[in-house]
């Protein structure tokens, strides 16, 4: 599969230095209502810190809660620890997207956070992005969107287990697909940051499933994959996967 330069700069640092008013990022996590002294006062809180090294911890759960982390660069998967340890994958993070929403109002981190590649974040002090938002309508309105955002996505998420194995996959490669395109990339090919066995956690199914429906994918000629590097062939039929049978009919 050609190479696709686009898909390349998601998990490529950002150089440690660059400010909101500079990061490209800025309209995926900054209200486009804060005037440029509101987007001062809120770089002065914000900490910058050494990349993450594939498969660091961001986050541990029971970990005091301190931050909000703003994914610049890379990819974050989070996951929940059942009592009796088995980890269930419950997002991936984008740059641009915020980490750590599932521990406003409580005293400790519910989840881990680990990167999926070299990634960087910017550190968010919640508590003086509480005081902050006070002062500051927008950012308020913006991280309650976040939130709400995340809520969505979680009941996005429950529905899709009453669907077909098929239909799960194609909506998540769609989701994906969206995603990319949002931040500036090639929504139709990039590279998956997320192992077959992470996908098929996340989605509530084996690897081997997994591993059948990109095969059976491929052979419809809906996708290309080389490696974690996929192409999206047929986006239109894609969507059709992710339809449930006879959809539309009464």
């Amino acid at each position: 599969m050609a190479d696709n330069p686009l898909s390349r700069p998601v998990s490529s640092p950002r150089p440690a230095h660059v400010t909101c008013h500079d990061c490209s990022l800025s309209h995926l996590c900054l209200p486009d209502s804060l005037h440029e002294a509101e987007i001062s006062r809120l770089e002065g809180i914000i900490k910058r810190s050494r990349p993450l090294r594939k498969h660091e911890y961001l986050i541990r759960a029971g970990d005091p809660v301190q931050n909000l982390y703003a994914l610049r660069s890379g990819a974050i998967k989070t996951y929940l620890l059942s009592p009796d340890g088995v980890d269930q994958i419950t997002g991936f993070h984008l740059p641009g997207e915020l980490i750590g929403l599932d521990a406003i109002g409580e005293d400790s981190y519910p989840s881990y956070s680990v990167a999926l590649d070299t990634s960087m974040v910017c550190a968010i002090p919640l508590h003086q992005l509480e005081e902050l938002s006070g002062l500051i309508p927008g950012l308020r309105k913006q991280l309650l969107h976040s939130m709400s955002r995340e809520i969505q996505a979680d009941h996005e998420r429950q529905c899709h287990t009453r669907e077909s194995a098929e239909q799960r996959l194609a909506a998540f490669l769609l989701n994906l697909s969206a995603r990319y395109s949002k931040r500036g990339l090639s929504a139709s090919n990039f590279v998956l940051p997320m192992s077959r066995s992470e996908i098929g956690n996340y989605l509530g199914m084996t690897t081997e499933t997994v591993s059948r429906l990109f095969t059976r994918f491929r052979d419809l000629n809906l996708i290309d994959t080389s490696g974690r590097e996929l192409r999206l062939l047929d986006i239109q039929a894609l969507c059709q996967q992710n339809q449930p049978p006879n959809a539309g009919h009464l």
